[in-house]
């Protein structure tokens, strides 16, 4: 483990400056008139355990979700009490809220103008850039580049290589600025939920292709083996109210097929960042839309769905394909057979456009950071407590110490013969104890979820902490759809573009979306011309994204 290799190669560091210091010491004695320099301190300052203890300041934003149990609060919980006993660190609360309607956020905000004391370590969640970005400028948080390469564990470096673009959003003026929150690789990549048992009564096969999509679509709507009406069914469940490029009933897949992504930053073949809403292919993915709106393929009112809403009809056995992660058996695909008994729902791969090309929106590793303030008295702990966390509970190995889980009796408990009870058998109730800790979900190595779902679909037994919990916590389908997933890990794209908000779109992006929308809104509707999005991208381009175009690439050359 990188814990052993850390304790055996602080041990050798403390024996080398040993060594040296003795060989300075001879040295100065036989020329001590020459020198006249100060004692240098050659004690260790990162210890696996402190004694005397240090103390981390932090403050809270909880997710209204999180429960606690045998009068524990947030301030007072058995993660604090396990860093305190564990690793001799406390951890002091300067306050907490519940965050709703952005409470956090006004409270850091708060905090700030009115000088008060400011936490030494803050983690602040992936949507909310414009606070981190207000956080960074007002100069009490400092770089952590330094302090990651001199104190993170290799297990932690080797997560965080896995993707080295996630310290991207955090780079000012070539400083690493915050530590990425690392989350599990593929999360909300999505592929194709299609009724199975739909497929097989119409003796048809998964399409591979939009052609083929269509010819299934149509089947489902004007032949369907539920016996429902056409205008009772929705073939292809999606909906764009938040976005073209969202997380669930995602529709960016299907510009994808001509070559590009909408709302998202794409590079170019030249390595430069494109807006992928501009781009030709946009135009072909619009007419097919209109097309589908047409047909009655998609919902009538797909642009006033949200992510949420296009579960509704799967759910309900009315719909015949939804785009989606992975995990979707799980949640929410599992009740459509309280609606229709003979429901199957099976995972499939995105199709292809005519010429083989196929894309789809990836996401990032990453869902928050971590700030380090500048002062910070002991910001070596701050690593020693991630690093226990990525070294022993991240993907620990079978019979090691949290093989089981993090804390027993709350996010596991085990029976008089040892073995596992299930999430609902826990004395006094599961809780999520993850949210408890300093850095939200704990530590997490993006690949290692996967992993463990791909060791399951090639049959193996779950023996491991991660294998038993995607076996005992997804939908039976999950590990089949993690490796259709995989099978197409060259067709997901990340937006390219993390960084703050530059300073046109400050002014202009939100005309600039306004237009984008309502323009797209009106051709799938069939209210304006497909050749309407000719005259946009000219709209788009002079009223500040050519601009934007600059300042974005400006930001890509500082980091890549």
């Amino acid at each position: 483990m990188a814990l052993t290799f850390k304790r055996s190669s602080l041990a050798a560091l403390a024996i080398t400056m040993v060594i040296s210091a003795g060989l300075i010491g001879c040295s100065s004695k036989d020329s001590s008139s020459n020198s006249g320099s100060a004692p240098q301190n050659t004690e260790n300052v990162y210890k696996e355990k402190y004694d005397p203890e240090v103390t981390i300041s932090t403050a809270w934003g909880i997710d209204p979700a999180v429960t606690f149990k045998n009068g524990e609060t947030i301030e007072n919980s058995v993660a604090t009490k396990w860093a305190k006993e564990e690793l001799g660190i406390n951890i002091n609360s300067l306050w907490s809220v519940t965050d709703t309607n952005g409470a956090f956020a006004t409270k850091v905000r708060l905090s700030m103008s009115s000088r008060q004391d400011m936490p030494d370590i803050l983690t602040i969640g992936a949507d909310q850039t414009q606070l981190v970005q207000d956080l960074i400028d007002s100069g009490m948080y400092g770089e952590v580049g330094d302090l990651f390469d001199k104190y993170a564990s290799d297990t932690w470096k080797k997560a965080m290589d896995i993707d080295p673009t996630v310290w991207n959003a955090f780079i000012r003026d070539g400083k690493k600025m915050g530590i990425p929150v690392l989350d599990y690789a593929y999360n909300n990549d999505y592929l194709l939920w299609i009724r199975q048992d739909w497929l097989d009564a119409l003796n048809l096969k998964a399409p591979t292709t939009i052609a083929e999509l269509e010819q299934v679509m149509d089947a489902f709507k004007n032949n369907n083996p539920s016996g429902l009406a056409p205008n009772k069914v929705v073939p292809l469940s999606i909906g764009f109210k938040n976005s073209m490029n969202t997380w669930m009933g995602d529709p960016s897949w299907i510009f994808g097929a001509s070559g590009t992504l909408p709302q998202q930053w794409n590079l170019d073949a030249d390595g430069k960042l494109v807006y992928g809403s501009v781009q030709p292919g946009m135009k072909q993915g619009l007419e097919t839309l209109r097309s589908w709106f047409e047909k009655g393929y998609i919902p009538q009112e797909v642009a006033l769905w949200d992510e949420n809403k296009t579960s509704e009809p799967a759910v309900a056995g009315t719909a015949g394909i939804i785009p989606g992660p992975y995990w979707m058996s799980g949640w929410p695909l599992t009740d459509t057979v309280k609606n229709d008994p003979q429901a199957v729902w099976k995972p499939y791969a995105i199709p292809t456009g005519a010429d083989g090309t196929a894309m789809r929106h990836g996401t990032h590793f990453a869902n928050g950071v971590t700030l380090i303030k500048k002062d910070m008295e002991h910001p070596e702990a701050f690593f020693t407590y991630q690093n226990y966390l990525f070294d022993q509970f991240a993907d620990p190995a079978e019979g090691s110490k949290h093989d089981f889980g993090l804390f027993e009796g709350y996010d596991y408990q085990l029976d008089a013969n040892g073995n596992q009870l299930r999430y609902d058998q826990i004395d006094g109730g599961y809780v999520n104890v993850l949210r408890y800790l300093l850095v939200r979900d704990g530590a997490r190595i993006p690949d290692a979820q996967m992993n463990a779902l791909l060791s399951l679909a090639d049959g193996k037994e779950a023996t491991t902490r991660l294998e038993r919990e995607v076996k005992a916590n997804y939908g039976l389908e999950t590990p089949a759809a993690a490796k259709v997933l995989v099978s197409q890990e060259d067709i997901s794209y990340k937006d390219m573009f993390t960084g703050p908000p530059t300073e046109t779109m400050k002014s202009k992006l939100d005309y600039l979306n306004k237009i984008e929308n309502q323009t797209f809104n009106e051709i799938i509707y069939g209210n304006k011309p497909v050749d309407s999005f000719d005259s946009f991208v000219q709209t788009w381009k002079a009223g500040g994204g050519d601009q934007i175009t600059e300042e974005v690439n400006a930001w890509y050359d500082s980091v890549k």
